[in-house]
């Protein structure tokens, strides 16, 4: 299949966005989670033509933890040891994808610095990571690379987490060679959840993209926080309705009639149920650029709880 023509890029006239995929960036640690997320990458390979890029940062904390207490002469040697290591991991995985276009590379230092290299000098269209999900202190925690991921990248990023291994959508790559290949992505609901972010049409750009490639349904959600008065004053919900409306291009070519849903509470909460209620196959998010806490178009910790707990991948499109 030929490539897609590939990124959110903003049309001047249109004054909308499409989403297009030509370079995919699969960052691993060759951690459980990092596997669940594979079978994501390779499959949106396989659907726009694109090519997978495989790589692994070798920093000088995970050096050391590799140790074990054994005496290297040297981090020279230690770094030797654990390139080679990697190498032939990732070689492992290259087998695996079969006809997939793909290139794999090994890096040493910063582990962001690195992989904003990476997608700096392919091109990179859209990251995807596997991600765990645990509790610390009252502080949801994704694991620092994938934050920091999160935080930085411009492109999308197609976030697995620790509940999509056990409830796959997609099964995992076999580990014999040249098994992997048949692996599909077959997207049927998509929840784009929006607080009327700046980059709202950016975003909600994205998911209608998906929504007419893969002939899902789509629903657009926006949780009302404050509801106490609605009963008395409706306007909130009819004004979320008709913004949620006008997130729709009117040449958008859709399959289903976009829903339009409003529930009230918890954001994370709310955006969990009605993916769950519908059995969803993506979650897309919109994102602020910024590293700042607090300052995602969904609160950082909304994101976080949606990241960790959604049972399937979340795509989240930045500014």
């Amino acid at each position: 299949m030929a490539p897609v023509d590939a990124r959110l890029e903003t049309l001047p006239e249109a004054k909308t966005a499409a989403l297009s995929v030509r370079n995919i960036l699969f960052a691993t640690d060759f951690s459980a989670t990092s596997e669940a997320a594979l079978p994501y990458a390779a499959a949106v390979c396989r659907r726009f033509g694109a090519t997978l890029h495989l790589a692994h940062v070798l920093s000088d904390a995970s050096l050391l933890m590799m140790t074990g207490g054994v005496d290297y002469v040297s981090m020279g040697t230690l770094y030797e040891d654990a390139q080679n290591e990697a190498k032939d991991k990732l070689e492992q995985i290259s087998v695996r994808l079969g006809a997939i276009p793909h290139r794999s590379c090994v890096r040493h230092g910063a582990v962001w610095k690195n992989l904003a290299g990476i997608v700096e000098e392919n091109a990179i269209d859209m990251i995807v990571v596997g991600t765990h999900g645990r509790t610390g202190l009252g502080k949801l925690l994704l694991g620092s690379v994938a934050e920091d991921i999160l935080r930085h990248a411009v492109c999308p990023v197609l976030t697995v987490g620790p509940k999509v291994a056990g409830h796959a959508k997609l099964p995992a790559l076999q580990e014999r060679a040249h098994d992997v290949a048949p692996v599909d992505l077959d997207l049927r609901h998509i929840v784009f959840a929006t607080n009327f972010a700046p980059n709202a049409k950016r975003a909600s750009a994205a998911a209608v993209f998906l929504a007419g490639e893969f002939h899902a349904r789509l629903t657009l959600l926006h949780v009302l926080e404050q509801y106490a008065e609605l009963g008395s004053e409706p306007a909130p919900i009819e004004e979320s309705l008709r913004r949620l409306s006008d997130l729709i291009p009117a040449e958008a070519n859709l399959r289903y009639a976009p829903e339009k849903a409003i529930e009230f509470g918890s954001p994370s909460e709310q955006i969990l149920k009605i993916t769950s209620q519908q059995d969803a196959d993506l979650i897309v998010l919109g994102a602020r650029a910024t590293v700042e806490v607090g300052t995602t178009h969904l609160p950082w910790s909304t994101t976080h709880h949606v990241l960790a707990h959604a049972h399937c991948p979340v795509l989240t499109v930045r500014d």
